[in-house]
């Protein structure tokens, strides 16, 4: 290559594929025979930045044939004004429509250059110009009126085009945000229907005023129009309703022919209804036979042209209409109902390329939006804005919608208007589909139009197919997630009059609704509610739904306070507010819970993350006890020290105690569920306080000096706790590496002293009270014994009491062994080879005769007394474990340690008929049930049921009563079913 020779540059390096492109840039003066002349370089750039470099460059060659004469001027003001350089070039690359109109027009390419371009206040004023007034010999109708409106009305269009795409080319140039440009789009649309009703006036030979307005609907109302939409509005006439049709037509014909479609398919009765229509018509239509949909429609009413007055009029007249529709029967149905209807009528084949009406496409989002709108709006006029983009705000400055969720839905929505316009701008056609993933050629066009830019190892159509699905997906789960929200409906059927919470009427409706102390609940209302945070802001779309709840349940009053202590615990708990807003179904068990149990907001303060539970049935009710007895121990084992593993494992108590109780208020388990899992955690946590121990006193010391296990009695042992009971435990003890029995005792009574004191020791949650008085000679004797102690003093001291009560006996905690050798040591005593003899039977009866007379609480009504009373849990008990003294050396079926399974056992060794053990199965269950459920009501341990008042409406309500039920009828069941066991216990337990 000889010197000062440059290389050749090819035209590819600035993106031009055709093979004439050399060829058109040194027609155009802008290519020398090595490349670039001089100066065209900043021109080459630009044109590389287009969506399509060879279209812009035929299509400024076709500008340059066209007139020639002003070529030079146009292509030196190329090259030196970057903001004419990137509108042109952009138009030139993007709309084929808009760039015939730059060739057919010859100059109009000036209208680019500079910050000159029409501001939208000025539209009426240019339309106004176009359409002449008559004078000079100017037309006043016809199709020269009409051209000239639509050279006119094409021109501004390519402004805005041009000032929407010139940052692409020329990214030094002001970017206008979606809003902008739908903004101008719509004043466009506005001053032409008000410079076609001037044509309609003179053709008419009558004003608008007084005769006609015109009421822009739809993306035009919303001040959202495309580039190319239909415009729908709806008439309003005066008194002279012919002429104002007349002049309706007219106006549609000649925006139509200029410039777009004027749809007024929105009226009343559609397009068979009449054109226009008085104020009086409109408004007899609405209120009688308008349809759900046609209020939803009206949302975005404004009036635009014609007379200021009528269009004032008719505002005024739909608004309260609008904002009080979601109180029609079936509102949210209905809306619901028309977006699968437009879904459906999408072919199946265009389906997922569908922007607009495509599942996860434009109308998801709008119609979403609306709803949520008309439903919250009613209460909160912060809503009422006819813009999508707008509303979505406003729903998430309310707190309506989560502010993530509004952002990813506003982004999402404006990504595909983004689409939209670009789609529609190429040949100034109504279109929504987006190209198929075959056709790369269109999704490069497509991606580069929208501003999408490669990036490492992924080209632009790669890119903008992923983000379209990306944003699709988005706006389908969030569609779902608020337009399917369950608690939209219960909203809505909320009386408009009620969402005004701090009104007098309020507290009649209170009254109403069943708050036997209004005044209190207004108080709490307020406190809830009061202030302009966001978090007052969604109290107040959830408490008019939550009052309704609540006045469904036994103690609204008490619920309501319990709402507004457990809100104002989780005040600065961030999903708190945002679950109940979004899941309808923990709403509903929340105040089903808050209204019945007194107990549960005093664990859901401490343990909030059971409420992300209440909308799962399966996650509340279906964790298997061995699981989570597993990770408690877990939890706890790995925190350091005894007090952090007994806080570890009181929180996970309590974490399992309120999931426990929440799903047995909500009737999802069983009662032999409930008390299998309470016995399971407290197990768990007896045995992580109890490891904690052994590891805290054995710390330093080396090996422990002796091996120890904790033996569970009484109901821990049966597997049967209830929500208040206590752990009956005893504890053993063997020395180990040489260590006298005298430090095993010594050591192993520390451990377990530290365990009864740490588990012992105050706490808001149920007791968790270690109680060893069924050890050897009760509270007198030793807390801790070796094994041979034990099985010493069982062999010589026992009494008949000590082996009904080891009939419960079950390895719970420490050393397996150890365990199972004192369970196989006291086999012989529990059960006694050749049964129980007679004067051990008789011994039996006389002590169960005296635990009935002297622990029976003086006044308590025997016949509801779940413990002690007749039929109750100690008759079922007592009846079973004499059976078991009596025989289970010959079977040993009767060798459990649970209740109910004794019971069954019977019945099959023919010990006991079927009939009598189904009976004590039922009322020991009933019992069980009733005792564990006035707890969870009294938030406190009672065996004694309420007998009248609202803690018996809502035990009556949790056993399955409606509340129109006599509540009473559910004590008439109770003690008939006692009654039946205790007639089984008379034979069985006496009489056998």
């Amino acid at each position: 290559m000889g010197e000062g020779i440059r290389p050749a540059v090819s035209a590819a390096r600035y993106g031009f594929a055709d093979d004439r492109a050399e060829e058109l840039l040194r027609a155009a003066g802008w290519w020398g025979a090595t490349g670039p002349t001089g100066g065209a370089t900043p021109v080459l750039t630009a044109f590389s930045r287009t969506p399509d470099p060879d279209t812009a460059l035929i299509v400024l060659d076709r500008i340059r044939t066209a007139d020639d004469a002003t070529w030079d001027e146009l292509a030196a003001a190329l090259a030196d004004d970057p903001v004419l350089r990137g509108r042109l070039l952009a138009i030139a690359g993007s709309s084929t429509a808009l760039s015939d109109l730059l060739v057919t027009e010859p100059g109009l390419w000036r209208a680019l250059a500079g910050d000159d371009l029409t501001a939208p206040e000025s539209y009426d004023r240019v339309l106004a110009d176009a359409v002449g007034d008559g004078e000079d010999g100017a037309p006043v109708t016809g199709s020269a009126v009409e051209q000239a409106l639509r050279r006119a009305y094409r021109a501004i269009v390519l402004e805005i085009a041009a000032a929407d795409l010139g940052p692409l080319v020329e990214p030094t140039l002001e970017r206008l945000d979606l809003a902008r440009i739908t903004e101008r789009l719509t004043a466009l649309a506005e001053a032409s229907v008000r410079a076609g009703l001037r044509v309609a006036e003179r053709e008419v030979g009558t004003p608008a005023d007084g005769t006609v307005a015109v009421i822009a609907m739809g993306k035009c109302g919303g001040r959202e129009l495309n580039y190319v939409s239909d415009v729908d509005v709806v008439f309003v006439g005066g008194d002279d309703v012919a002429t104002a049709t007349r002049l309706a037509t007219t106006m549609m014909r000649v925006v139509g022919q200029a410039c777009f479609e004027v749809d007024a398919g929105l009226r009343p009765e559609g397009r068979t209804g009449a054109l226009v229509r008085t104020l009086d018509g409109h408004e007899t239509y609405y209120r009688k036979w308008a349809r759900t949909w046609e209020f939803q429609a009206l949302l975005k009413a404004r009036p635009i042209a014609g007379d200021p007055e009528l269009g004032r009029r008719y505002a005024e007249l739909v608004a309260p209409l609008v904002w009080s529709a979601a109180e029609r029967d079936n509102f949210v149905d209905d809306v619901r109902h028309m977006r699968r209807r437009v879904e459906k009528h999408v072919p199946a084949e265009l389906a997922e390329r569908e922007l607009k009406l495509g599942r996860g496409g434009l109308r998801d989002v709008e119609f979403a939006v609306q709803l949520l709108q008309l439903v919250h709006g009613r209460a909160d006029p912060e809503l009422r804005s006819a813009s999508t983009t707008e509303a979505l705000e406003a729903l998430g400055a309310g707190g309506y919608v989560g502010r993530a969720d509004a952002a990813e839905l506003r982004a999402s929505y404006e990504f595909l208007r983004v689409l939209e316009h670009r789609l529609q701008l190429r040949g100034l056609r109504r279109t929504h589909l987006f190209p198929d993933p075959g056709a790369v050629e269109q999704l490069r066009w497509l991606a580069k139009a929208s501003g999408i830019a490669p990036t490492r190892g992924r080209t632009v159509d790669a890119i903008l197919l992923a983000e379209f699905r990306r944003h699709v997906q988005r706006i389908r789960r969030l569609h779902e997630k608020l337009f399917y929200r369950p608690l939209l409906g219960a909203v809505a059927r909320v009386p408009t009059a009620a969402l005004g919470l701090s009104t007098a009427q309020a507290q009649s409706r209170l009254a109403a609704l069943g708050y036997l102390a209004p005044e209190g609940a207004l108080r709490h209302i307020e406190a809830l509610t009061s202030g302009v945070s966001r978090r007052a802001s969604i109290q107040q779309t959830l408490l008019p739904v939550l009052l309704d709840l609540l006045a469904d349940t036994p103690d609204p009053d008490g619920g309501l306070l319990a709402y507004r202590r457990v809100s104002e615990a989780l005040a600065e708990t961030p999903w708190y507010l945002r679950v109940l807003r979004d899941e309808a179904a923990v709403v509903e068990s929340l105040a089903t819970l808050l209204g019945t149990s007194r107990l549960v907001p005093d664990l859901l303060v401490r343990a909030p993350e059971v409420l992300q539970l209440l909308g799962d049935p399966q996650r509340l009710a279906g964790r298997d006890p061995a699981e989570v007895a597993r990770s408690l121990r877990a939890a706890a084992g790995r925190q350091h020290g005894m007090k952090a593993a007994v806080v570890a494992a009181r929180s996970l108590r309590r974490h399992e105690l309120l999931r426990v109780a929440s799903a047995d208020l909500l009737g999802l388990l069983d009662v032999a569920d409930v008390c299998h899992a309470l016995s399971s955690v407290w197990a768990a946590v007896l045995r992580s306080a109890f490891e904690a121990a052994v590891r805290e006193r054995a710390d330093g010391t080396g090996s422990p000096p002796a091996t120890l296990a904790v033996i569970g009695m009484g109901r821990l042992g049966g597997a049967e706790l209830g929500y208040g009971s206590d752990a009956d435990v005893l504890f053993v003890c063997e020395p180990t590496g040489g260590a006298s029995e005298t430090e095993a005792v010594r050591f192993a009574t520390a451990v377990a002293e530290t365990v009864r004191r740490a588990l012992g020791a105050p706490s808001q949650d149920p007791a968790l009270d270690v109680d060893a008085d069924l050890r050897p000679e009760g509270r007198s004797g030793p807390l801790v014994r070796t094994l041979d102690s034990y099985l010493t003093y069982y062999a010589r001291w026992s009494a008949v009491w000590e082996a009904q009560a080891l009939l419960r006996a079950r390895f719970v905690a420490g050393d397996a062994d150890l365990g199972a050798r004192f369970l196989s040591g006291i086999e012989h005593l529990r059960y006694p080879d050749g049964g129980l003899a007679a004067d051990h039977v008789r011994e039996v009866r006389r002590i169960k005769a005296r635990v009935e007379t002297e622990r029976m609480p003086r006044g308590a009504d025997r016949t509801t007394h779940a413990k002690l009373g007749r039929g109750g849990l100690a008759d079922v008990e007592w009846t079973a474990q004499l059976m078991q003294l009596r025989h289970a050396h010959a079977v040993p079926a009767l060798r459990t340690t649970s209740t109910p399974g004794a019971l069954r056992a019977l019945a099959d060794a023919d010990l006991a008929g079927a009939d009598d053990v189904a009976v004590l199965i039922e009322a020991w269950e009933l019992a069980t049930r009733a005792r564990n459920v006035a707890m969870l009501v009294r938030g406190k341990a009672v065996d004694q049921l309420p007998t009248s008042g609202r803690e018996l409406a809502a035990v009556a309500r949790v056993f399955g009563y409606s509340a129109d039920d006599d509540p009473g009828e559910f004590l008439d069941t109770y003690r008939r079913t006692t009654r039946r066991a205790h007639a089984v216990v008379q034979r069985l337990f006496y009489e056998s």
